[in-house]
């Protein structure tokens, strides 16, 4: 049997070292599990543009189609913040979730015991929190035509088209489902059906899909603002938030301050099944390329952990793998390692990215010997 294959993109900014912190994970596996991954790398992003003036080659694109699973650090800096839009980094990442088709994309929100008081809401709220978002990834605003700027008159206009299709609708609101099974089986759904066509649509198909596919998932409907607004409130009312690509962007980032850090967030964007069974799929933390502290070593390297624990999870079916390494990041946690993003205001003194990373492959070796 084939070893689960993963093309590595580090990417930009602090997407390297926090990488570097995953790859001694994975050489872990090899030495103390028996696990190998047939691993290669690539470059996507600002790196990509440098070496080849493209944010995304034709060759890695063709890799990344043919593996079991993309783990990706982050893209962007703002040395390319003049670039033709069509050459920013971040159009590398927009290519891969379009051409590999990554229409769910799934932002865990858990806030870890040990670090309920660092959220900036009461401990109460966000104590025990564990939500998820499913955001689709591949249509809406994001890319609807027409698109662009264009001069109309004497002035210039900006135009973003808002376009979903039911099936689009359709295949994300599965998603959310089938995942809800798996936990609370509960599901809300978020739009703007008070003042979008697209949103009429959108409420209408998630709730043809649930009442034909899923009636014993408990399913409500929420206008996104007033979600946002709910999830600063009380975020522990959700389990399963459902809702398209903006609002699930803006959602996604907010839920993830509530946990106290976007270091700690991953994220995993999924694809229909590939031959073998295995969806295709992408693997990134939250969190951005962060060129401010790029290279000082204090980027939290928890992000990138966990989405490669999502990978085991959802990519490699070594669903209790993935547990190992979560846990493996909580008893760290627990234990009082704080990279500098966690440094609340009693002060410390803050670990660098790599200590994190050795504090993690710890903390995995002593499972072993607690088993």
């Amino acid at each position: 049997m084939a070893n689960p294959s993963l093309l590595i993109l580090a990417g930009d900014g602090i997407g390297p070292e926090v990488m570097a912190e995953v790859k001694k994970i994975i050489g872990w596996y090899e030495t103390r599990r028996g696990i190998t991954f047939d691993v290669s790398e690539g470059l996507v992003g600002g790196c990509s543009y440098d070496a080849h003036g493209t944010p995304l080659t034709d060759v890695v694109m063709a890799q990344a189609q043919a593996v079991d699973a993309v783990l990706l650090g982050a893209v962007g800096g703002p040395k390319y913040d003049k670039l033709d839009f069509s050459l920013k980094p971040e159009r590398g990442l927009l290519r891969l979730r379009k051409e590999m088709d990554l229409f769910s994309n799934l932002r865990p929100a858990q806030c870890f015991d040990a670090l309920a008081d660092f959220s900036s809401l009461k401990k109460e709220v966000v104590a025990g929190l564990d939500i998820v978002i499913v955001r689709e990834l591949t249509s809406g605003v994001y890319f609807g035509e027409p698109r662009g700027i264009f001069v109309e008159g004497n002035e210039r206009v900006g135009i973003n088209t808002q376009r979903y299709t039911e099936s689009e609708i359709a295949r994300v609101a599965r998603s959310a489902f089938e995942l809800a099974r798996k936990r609370s089986n509960k599901v809300c759904s978020m739009e703007k059906a008070n003042v979008m066509e697209s949103g009429v649509l959108w409420r209408e198909v998630v709730q043809e899909v649930h009442d034909k596919e899923y009636p014993d998932v408990e399913l409500s409907h929420m206008y996104a603002d007033a979600g946002a607004m709910q999830l600063c409130r009380w975020p522990k009312q959700f389990d399963v938030i459902v809702t398209d690509n903006l609002f699930g962007d803006l959602l996604s980032d907010m839920a993830a301050m509530l946990t106290g850090s976007l270091g700690m967030l991953p994220s995993a964007s999924l694809g229909l099944p590939m031959a073998n069974g295995r969806p295709k799929a992408l693997y990134e933390p939250v969190h951005g390329s962060a060129p401010d502290i790029a290279g000082t070593g204090k980027a939290n390297p928890i992000a990138c952990i966990l989405s490669f624990a999502m990978a085991l999870r959802y990519s490699f079916s070594l669903g209790d793998e993935a547990t190992r390494v979560e846990k493996a990041v909580e008893q760290v946690l627990a234990d009082g390692a704080r990279t500098a993003d966690l440094m609340g205001p009693e002060g410390g003194t803050p670990i660098s990215t790599s200590q994190m990373g050795d504090a993690v492959v710890a903390a995995l070796t002593a499972s072993l010997k607690a088993a």
